[in-house]
């Protein structure tokens, strides 16, 4: 009997092999929490090691005995959370979560750029507020201070300028008092 031997490389390239990539991170989705629980909800998913972002504000609230200094959210009832949305069990099984914001039954993505600029905000160390929703406004994009790239929608207030910045999927917006000189039309 006659031996046949095959080059392995004729059956098996190594094109067909699966290339290593890194890991794509998760998109962000808002997560709608129940009242005053965005902070806990949040060091649980921190805890169960999803990459979490609650963003909160330093505010003064007047009791009647005190003044007090606290952190508050921009906003109240949601925060955002990387996951894949295909395993979402353990998003909506953590204590607070009321459901995940979405189309129907499907989550849907916030925008990458949209949390960026939220977490450059909220870093930033500048007083911002609540805001209602805009989706109608000059855009501008900051060019100097702790906010230089990014973008939002530019209004004025009582002769003061501000910056909003809006999610959309939410339609919930957020303002920062910002020095007119710091920006330019897009």
């Amino acid at each position: 009997m006659a031996e046949i031997l095959f080059e392995s490389s004729q059956y098996f390239s190594p094109s067909c092999l699966p290339v290593e990539r890194p890991e794509e991170p998760h998109p962000w989705f808002a997560i709608r929490v129940r009242s005053n629980y965005e902070r806990t909800t949040s060091t649980i998913l921190r805890g169960k090691g999803f990459d979490e972002f609650a963003a909160l504000y330093p505010t003064k609230r007047r009791w009647s005995d005190r003044l007090k200094g606290m952190l508050v959210p921009l906003f109240p009832g949601y925060i955002f959370c990387r996951f894949n949305p295909l395993n979402r069990l353990p998003i909506v099984s953590t204590p607070g979560v009321v459901h995940i914001v979405g189309l129907g039954n499907e989550p849907e993505p916030v925008e990458e750029s949209e949390i960026a600029a939220l977490r450059t905000l909220v870093f930033s160390g500048l007083p911002a507020c609540p805001w209602p929703f805009l989706r109608e406004g000059q855009r501008v994009e900051v060019q100097y201070g702790s906010l230089a790239g990014v973008e939002g929608v530019v209004v004025r207030v009582k002769n003061h300028v501000r910056l909003v910045l809006s999610v959309t999927l939410l339609q919930r917006s957020v303002a920062v008092e910002i020095d007119r000189d710091w920006i330019r039309p897009m």
